[in-house]
Formats: structure tokens, C-alpha cells, sequence
């Protein structure tokens, strides 16, 4: 593929939410610029429209609309966190990669951006990618679960199947390694 055609896809049809937020946001831009860059990347060029479509995805997202003005340098990592979500979700891609979306964070923290990007993902009709080693993050977001040992695809399914039942070794290993609550 082009270097031309990878640019336009990655402004139209695909989102990446990387592991650490500070990779997918412009650090020296407002929040509700780093929402309003993704429009305009894609031809928006109306003021009102950019701020309004960003008021919308911060409240999505859960953040406090007075903080639109604020460097995400300034937010908590979970805010950062939405921030990015919110930044690649404006032009509706059709499908976002998300690099261990959750870690770092506390739990609790985690527990809500986990039902902010479920409740996101089913709602946009968006197919989303999920590296992850947490089974927890994988039960949650995903129907179908890829394990990767060594750059190898060992095990492939339905989710539930294959954490219920795991029939590679290394998949055993992965699920029995999970403390019992």
C-alpha cells in the first residue's frame, strides 16, 4: 500500500489507541483540539461544527467539558487515556487497533474506560482490534480471541470457548495463571 493511501486510511477508516496516550495525543494542543484535528484532517473546516463535534465526544467520553481547553499534559493518565479514545472515535473509523488500552491504570479506572469503549465500539458498529495480555480485558471486549506465542497464532475462537476450554499448552498456561477471585 502507498505511503499516500496508509495516511488517508489512517485519517478515515482506521483508529490506533496506543498503550501509552501520550503516543496517540498532541501533548501542546488543547483537548478539544485534539478531538477537532481528526475533522479537519478529514476536510471540516467549519469552527462551530469542529468545537460542537468536540463537546459531543468529550461528553462521550466522560470528561468535563471544562477541561476542552486544558494540555493533556494537565490530565490524569485515564483522562489522557479517553482523550485518545475520543480523538480517534470523532470520524467514526470503521476500525481501531487498541494497544493494551488499559494499562497503567487502576483498576477502578480501568473498569470504566472498559464499559466507556464496549458501550463505543457496540454502539458505532466498529470493529476493533485489542492487543492485550490481560484475559480479564479480553473476556470483557472481545467475541473472537486470537493467542500469539512466539509471533504464531496457537489457538483461535470464540472467546468464552477458548478461555473455558483451551486446548494449546500455552493457552492452558495463560488461563491457569489467572488468580481465582
Amino acid at each position: 500500500m502507498s505511503e499516500a493511501r496508509r495516511r488517508l486510511l489512517m485519517r478515515t477508516d482506521w483508529g490506533i489507541v496506543y498503550q501509552n496516550a501520550r503516543d496517540g495525543l498532541r501533548m501542546k494542543v488543547s483537548a478539544g483540539a485534539n478531538v477537532g484535528e481528526r475533522l479537519m484532517a478529514i476536510g471540516d473546516r467549519h469552527y462551530g461544527h469542529i468545537r460542537a463535534e468536540a463537546v459531543d465526544w468529550l461528553e462521550r467520553v466522560e470528561m468535563d467539558l471544562g477541561r476542552i481547553d486544558d494540555l493533556p499534559a494537565t490530565f490524569s493518565g485515564g483522562m489522557q487515556q479517553r482523550l485518545q479514545i475520543a480523538r480517534n472515535l470523532v470520524t467514526k473509523p470503521r476500525l481501531v487497533f487498541m494497544d493494551e488500552p488499559t494499562s497503567g491504570l487502576d483498576v477502578s479506572v480501568q473498569a470504566r474506560l472498559l464499559d466507556l469503549i464496549r458501550g463505543l465500539v457496540g454502539s458505532l458498529g466498529i470493529a476493533c482490534v485489542v492487543v492485550t495480555h490481560d484475559l480479564g480485558v479480553v473476556r470483557l471486549l472481545s467475541h473472537r480471541l486470537m493467542v500469539m506465542k512466539g509471533g504464531d497464532v496457537v489457538e483461535h475462537g470464540l472467546t468464552d470457548q477458548v478461555l473455558d476450554d483451551p486446548q494449546h499448552p500455552y493457552t492452558q498456561l495463560l488461563v491457569s495463571s489467572i488468580l481465582p477471585v
